[in-house]
């Protein structure tokens, strides 16, 4: 008897589950500076240049809508990692790890397909991207995209992400209530952000 297939959202409940032994929603809670979601006129999307354009094409390859599921735009994926990257107490490593990333993946679809990872077609994406997870640092890179979408997926919309809960609409989960307003983000409740930094500086350190 074959075994049963899991899907998309069992997958993304399961990691949630785990999260609760893993700073990735913490990670949402951190900033000290939020850009809070606004109408739908919201320009997050619009009118954007690298380094930014390259990222929201990864991200929504990595994570693309489907019939049953939101994609990296639809959660606001790109608008929650901003958030985070100007942040003042992320390193600036970080960002600058991030940033350094996008540099790598235009250099490798130029060389390989002649133009940049933006206009590759999906299966050249793929292969661009699969190329860069055979390093170390491309891999760690990947990691922390994937961990970026994520958080945007499951952290409250105050964060900037997970636009109309939309998350937690397809995972079908009930947040906790009363969710927390600007004045009770998790950073004015407690020094664990610097912890959470500290622990993604490290790991960023251990890879270069």
């Amino acid at each position: 008897m074959s075994k049963p297939i899991i899907n998309r959202r069992q997958f993304i409940q399961i990691i949630a589950l785990a999260s609760t032994s893993w700073p990735l929603i913490s990670q949402a809670e951190k900033t000290s500076h939020l850009q809070t979601p606004r109408k739908s006129s919201d320009l997050v999307y619009k009118n954007l240049k690298d380094p930014w354009l390259s990222i929201a094409e990864v991200q929504e390859h990595l994570f693309p809508a489907d019939d049953t599921s939101p994609g990296a735009k639809d959660i606001y994926a790109l608008r929650f990692l901003r958030n985070m990257l100007d942040a003042p107490d992320t390193e600036s490593e970080e960002k600058e790890f991030i940033i350094k990333g996008v540099g790598w993946l235009n250099d490798l679809s130029i060389k390989n397909y002649k133009q940049s990872f933006m206009k590759l077609s999906s299966k050249d994406k793929e292969s661009v991207l699969r190329k860069i997870e055979t390093s170390r640092a491309g891999s760690r890179w990947l990691n922390l995209m994937m961990t970026y979408l994520i958080e945007a997926l499951l952290s409250d919309p105050i964060y900037g992400g997970n636009k109309d809960q939309k998350g937690w609409q397809w995972l079908e989960h009930i947040p906790g209530f009363p969710t927390p307003t600007s004045e009770q983000v998790y950073f004015k409740l407690g020094n664990q952000s610097n912890d959470l930094s500290q622990r993604r500086s490290q790991t960023l350190r251990a890879t270069s």
